[in-house]
């Protein structure tokens, strides 16, 4: 069996590049909730990577495991229903690897359905329910179809597809969260926490690859 390995720093690589794509689309992400939503999600990434600042000072995480796991923490400290859930997931990528470790590609592919399943338990949401799961789904799906693909092209794979299911979230009408509340007035506007799972996907492909997130696309 192959071993797809990742690059050693790849706790500090994904986690600052996550953190530095969320910042700038923070402003994005609130417009797209205040258009489908309660407005609250902008405000609510702002507030988790204000605590994840607050993680990382003094001493920075010896590994990737602990890394993530400060992530996770950041997000249990913001309220409404994305903190808890966001707060989870990352949890579960955490357990990607073990202390001192990095995960291989294959670890790291059971750590995000891992997540997924922990969301859909939780939030109770299934793919086509107009939110962070409609991004997460196909990801896992490309990563678990990649075969033996290289880390770095599987998770572009992953992103794209990603993407790809964050803008098709416009053209669905929301069952689960705040955005559900709104009906049909939230037709043509993306799902922001979907939009926001697409570039933690695309912070995971950066650590791999050492590109950067493109967050133009979400507007």
């Amino acid at each position: 069996m192959t071993v797809h390995a990742l690059p050693d720093a790849l706790g500090r690589t994904f986690v600052t590049t996550l953190q530095g794509a969320l910042e700038i689309a923070a402003p994005a992400l609130g417009d797209l909730d205040r258009r489908a939503g309660d407005g609250d999600f902008g405000d609510n990434v702002r507030t988790a990577m204000k605590n994840l600042g607050r993680e990382l000072e003094g001493a920075e995480p010896a590994d990737y495991r602990g890394w993530v796991t400060a992530v996770s923490r950041a997000w249990l400290g913001v309220g409404g229903t994305s903190g808890p859930l966001l707060g989870m997931f990352f949890r579960d990528l955490a357990k990607a690897a073990d202390d001192g470790a990095v995960p291989d590609l294959a670890a790291l592919t059971a750590a995000l359905a891992a997540g997924q399943a922990v969301i859909q338990k939780y939030g109770e949401a299934e793919v086509g329910d107009r939110t962070m799961v409609d991004a997460l789904a196909p990801a896992v799906t490309a990563l678990q179809e990649a075969g033996e693909s290289e880390a770095g092209p599987a998770l572009a794979a992953a992103e794209r597809a990603a993407v790809e299911a964050a803008r098709g979230t416009a053209e669905l009408t929301a069952r689960r969260g705040r955005a559900s509340y709104v009906g049909d007035s939230a037709q043509g506007v993306m799902d922001p926490g979907a939009c926001a799972m697409a570039l933690v996907i695309g912070a995971l492909r950066a650590a791999a690859d050492g590109g950067e997130v493109d967050t133009d696309w979400i507007g």
